[in-house]
């Protein structure tokens, strides 16, 4: 059975080398779908509880919100850290609230302080998907992934293989300790 949770995401990309409209600057509003598979946890009687999932997910996933997404070899990101060094706000400013988790994978980069994203790939709504898979596949069991922005839409199914131990009473991940950060419950 699955758990399905959504994600409303605001971002501006561009495709660098393409042909067309989309290689202009130019925001969008993604819809990000995450499916959680699992058994049922008996106690709680759900495969994992949403508002969990989104705290999992939105951790990293909040530094695509509000931020510009940009390829490692756009040559707009260097005059976009310029005017961000020349203004102060390329480490940050107070009313910068919205700052993710810095994550760096091989697919992408997150400048938390700087709203900023860099991709190795052109960010597409595959490219979406493969990132936040990436970012997300040993935190949860995620079976499935779609992700619609603007008329572009993607999913891609995976295999879940977690072997994620659960909180009887709650549903959420125990630590490495056995025990529910939500909770207190401790696995004997």
């Amino acid at each position: 059975m699955r758990s399905i949770t959504t994600f409303d995401l605001q971002y501006a990309h561009r495709f660098y080398g393409f042909q067309g409209e989309a290689q202009y600057l130019h925001g969008h509003t993604g819809t990000l779908t995450i499916e959680v598979e699992d058994t049922v946890e008996e106690g709680v009687n759900m495969v994992y509880p949403c508002n969990e999932i989104q705290k999992v997910a939105w951790s990293l996933l909040k530094n695509f919100d509000h931020a510009l997404v940009l390829r490692e070899d756009d040559p707009l990101l260097p005059a976009i850290l310029d005017v961000y060094e020349k203004q102060g706000i390329k480490n940050g400013h107070p009313q910068n609230k919205m700052k993710g988790e810095a994550f760096k994978t091989e697919l992408a980069t997150a400048y938390p302080n700087a709203r900023l994203v860099v991709t190795k790939e052109t960010m597409t709504v595959e490219g979406m998907i493969k990132i936040v898979y990436d970012l997300l596949k040993d935190k949860l069991n995620i079976a499935k992934i779609t992700f619609t922005s603007g008329v572009n839409a993607a999913s891609a199914e995976f295999t879940t293989k977690n072997n994620i131990d659960r909180c009887p009473l709650c549903g959420v991940a125990l630590n490495a300790d056995g025990v529910c950060p939500k909770c207190g419950y401790r696995k004997k």
